[in-house]
């Protein structure tokens, strides 16, 4: 990187909007998509010398135009959140190794697309940053909210519909993911965390260490991948600088931290892909979420200082 202007062989992006609030509990994070672009997204990857391709909208149905808005196996929407998580791992499965896919939520229940269709490029690891670990299962799911469960179905656990839409069985390894910025995390979600051996790092651990050593001790853990995906939860900003959140916690990252953790993993080069995932318009304050977003994206893609 050199004045903020990518000098990578990977220059292409390819930005899919997956608008779906299926998965959530509150409404209005379907325009979430919408507001990313509306912050310029796609002419600050631009100005970095990207060669960007906004491929629109992966078709999902209104939440009123949904049938089964509650299973009985404690999923809601299952069958829509399948099929639009389907459409967006097609897509995605078939993108060349020179492509860095930008996958635009919506809420986090999308990743089931995005992550296992990045993952068919070979083994992928994942970087969560988050406020909520989204590893509930329908048994341990305190709601029935799936985006609180799309990262267990990626490690082959919980429905077998959701988790045919790569095939069955698990999509990543529990050893190639880390978790940033918890502190929230439900009774099931912690002991299958455990259980699991999942690295993590609570805002705890980044308030007594620091987010530069948690990030270099992220990319040792992953530096044998080729491929990193970096699946970003708006509500990991502490949310008074990132109010247009569904499900706001206190205490997230301040916008340096989030910046620095960008920086460091842009300077490692070795991120393939990303998510951008529940901004809620609604609960915005003059789109200053997605604006923060887009900058904290642009970080992650090459943007420096000098």
């Amino acid at each position: 990187m050199n004045n903020g202007i990518v000098e990578s062989v990977m220059k292409k992006l390819s930005i899919f909007g997956i608008p779906m609030d299926l998965g959530a509990g509150r409404r209005g994070v379907d325009m979430g998509p919408s507001a990313l672009r509306l912050a310029q997204l796609a002419n600050s990857l631009e100005t970095l010398g990207y060669d960007v391709t906004d491929h629109g909208n992966i078709a999902v149905p209104v939440a009123e135009a949904v049938d089964d808005a509650v299973s009985d196996e404690n999923l809601h929407y299952k069958a829509a959140i399948a099929l639009a998580c389907q459409a967006t791992y097609d897509k995605l499965s078939t993108l060349d190794d020179n492509t860095i896919p930008i996958i635009l939520g919506g809420d986090h229940s999308i990743s089931m697309g995005s992550v296992a269709g990045v993952s068919q490029r070979g083994r992928t690891g994942v970087i969560w940053v988050d406020a909520h670990s989204d590893v509930n299962t329908p048994d341990t799911s305190p709601s029935g909210n799936i985006h609180g469960m799309p990262l267990a179905h990626l490690l082959g656990y919980g429905n077998p519909e959701l988790r045919n839409i790569w095939g069955g069985g698990a999509a990543v390894k529990a050893e190639d993911i880390v978790f940033i910025g918890l502190r929230s995390v439900d009774k099931g979600e912690r002991q299958f965390i455990h259980d699991h051996n999942i690295s993590a790092y609570t805002m705890a651990d980044i308030d007594q260490h620091g987010i530069a050593r948690v990030a270099a001790e992220t990319l040792e853990q992953l530096e044998h991948l080729d491929y990193i995906h970096v699946s970003f939860d708006a509500d990991s900003l502490d949310p008074m600088i990132a109010p247009g959140v569904g499900t706001p916690v206190p205490g997230g990252l301040s916008y340096r931290e989030a910046h620095l953790l960008m920086e460091l993993f842009a300077a490692s080069e070795k991120v393939t892909s990303v998510d951008l995932v529940e901004v809620n318009p609604i609960l915005d304050t003059k789109n200053a979420t997605a604006e923060i977003m887009v900058e904290m994206c642009s970080s992650l893609l090459g943007k420096s200082i000098l």
